[in-house]
């Protein structure tokens, strides 16, 4: 699976879990933490984009029904 073929739901329980590991693991090489960082930067990224779609579908359905009650 594509890392943008995640759900929200995968991609946030994903960037849970690393978020977990890198505040409770103090004995995190650098280099393992550096790229642990950047998946979590990656997952994030997915959240987001995921919300903005979502949002933006929101916002269509809101101003369908507002038009709509326009014209009644």
């Amino acid at each position: 699976m594509k890392k943008t073929d995640k759900s929200f739901k995968q991609a946030f329980s994903e960037l849970e879990q690393l978020t977990q590991e890198l505040e409770n693991n103090d004995a995190l090489e650098l280099e393992k933490g550096v790229k642990l960082f950047e998946q979590g930067m990656e997952l994030a990224q997915i959240c987001k984009s995921k919300l903005s779609i979502m949002e933006n579908k929101i916002i269509n359905i809101k101003n369908k029904y507002a038009n709509n009650n326009e014209k009644d």
